[in-house]
């Protein structure tokens, strides 16, 4: 148990954000009275590491910069709440993938130099628990990136955890990038390539596994700058995922904002949103086809896949894999072309095993929820084959 609760935290994690990121993220926004000391502890904590973080950008350069990647990544999908963190933590059994861990979200900047420092103060006083589903938390742990990319660039859709008021704004420019312009999307790319090999240099992994509910919207930018990636895309019962969805984002941002809003602000945000990411994913996918393959007519002509997402997506339920995890594991390794499932199996069987008694939030689903999932999500119920209620 660290020292503070999700609900106690002094700070939050702009706290390892660059100087020039902290000051775009917040310059102009609205801080309620109440949150004054929290950004003002916030805030000098990272004007104070931000000098160091030269002493990272200057290996980087020297040691990562130029390196190409062996293997582009692997893109761990789906909305919020749908199971990406379990399939997350199964897939990074598998010692050849290198990730993001929960320090490097909060410390991008300190992952060459620091890290012996600030990583045993940061356990230290850091919850132990998430305290929506009861997961484990610990610095070296897989976590996804979208916080520390919303450490390295202003231009990132948790800004909103920061400042809910901008929610909408920060959905249409930075998740769905509909409304991002040029240069801010090509700043996100430099960006998540760099946290990509610090990830790997600081993993020791040959291919980056992400998970990233956010990159669920951005398939078409993603395979611009890795155009040999691989997505597994999960869905899961969307009334789920809805009380799910609103109890983490209701409790668990509230230590982190900056200002309030109502959670019936929230609620009405997450179903637009959620939205949002299913129609992005579903238009973005269809850009995509498989590279090209040897033909049975000689070594030397190629031909696309009939059938050119099956090489690149696996889509699945979430319920299906906490049916028989092992099974859907091992399949998305071969349907993928993902290596080394004989050599990773025991950790990754070990692993599924421990996990067995977890005990998960039970969820009675409240006439409302029914009412408002239908009549918003209605279209990825009967898509999905969920039968509605």
């Amino acid at each position: 148990m660290g020292l503070f609760n999700f609900d106690t935290l002094p700070v939050n994690t702009l706290v390892g954000a660059d100087w020039k990121t902290f000051k775009s993220i917040t310059e102009g926004r609205y801080v309620a009275p109440d949150k004054k000391a929290k950004i003002l502890l916030t805030k000098s904590i990272c004007r104070l590491l931000s000098p160091l973080a030269v002493l990272q950008e200057n290996k980087y350069k020297k040691l990562l910069a130029d390196k190409p990647l062996e293997n582009d990544p692997l893109f761990i999908l789906g909305h919020w709440r749908s199971g990406t963190t379990f399939v997350h933590n199964i897939f990074a059994q598998d010692k050849h993938f290198g990730y993001t861990t929960t320090y490097q979200t909060v410390f991008p900047h300190y992952i060459m130099a620091m890290q012996g420092f600030l990583k045993p103060i940061m356990k230290l006083v850091m919850p132990s628990r998430r305290p929506t589903d009861n997961m484990e938390l610990s610095p070296d742990l897989p976590q996804e990136e979208e916080f520390a990319l919303a450490g390295m660039t202003p231009y990132n859709y948790y800004n909103f955890w920061f400042f809910p008021y901008h929610m909408q704004e920060y959905c249409d420019r930075f998740l769905t990038f509909r409304d991002i312009t040029d240069e801010e999307l090509q700043e996100f790319k430099t960006n998540f390539e760099k946290l990509v090999k610090l990830s790997l240099w600081n993993t020791g992994g040959t291919q980056y596994l992400s998970k990233n509910p956010s990159h669920t919207s951005r398939v078409k930018a993603l395979s611009e700058l890795f155009p040999r990636a691989r997505y597994i895309y999960l869905m899961r019962n969307p009334y789920t995922v809805f009380e799910s969805i609103r109890s983490f984002f209701i409790n668990t941002i509230k230590p982190l904002q900056f200002h309030t809003i109502t959670d019936e602000e929230m609620e009405r945000n997450i179903l637009r949103n959620y939205m949002e990411l299913y129609h992005a994913y579903k238009e973005q996918k269809k850009t995509l086809t498989a590279s090209p393959v040897p033909s049975q007519g000689g070594a030397n002509e190629a031909v696309v896949s009939p059938s050119p997402w099956e090489r690149l997506f696996y889509e699945v339920r979430f319920e299906d894999i906490e049916k028989d995890a092992l099974a859907i594991t091992e399949d998305i390794y071969k349907k993928l072309d993902i290596p080394g499932w004989d050599e990773a199996k025991p950790a990754i069987e070990k692993y599924i095993l421990s996990k067995k008694n977890h005990k998960k939030n039970k969820y009675q689903y409240a006439p409302r929820t029914i009412e408002l999932v239908n009549e918003h999500w209605g279209e990825v119920l009967d898509e999905w084959g969920y039968e509605r209620l």
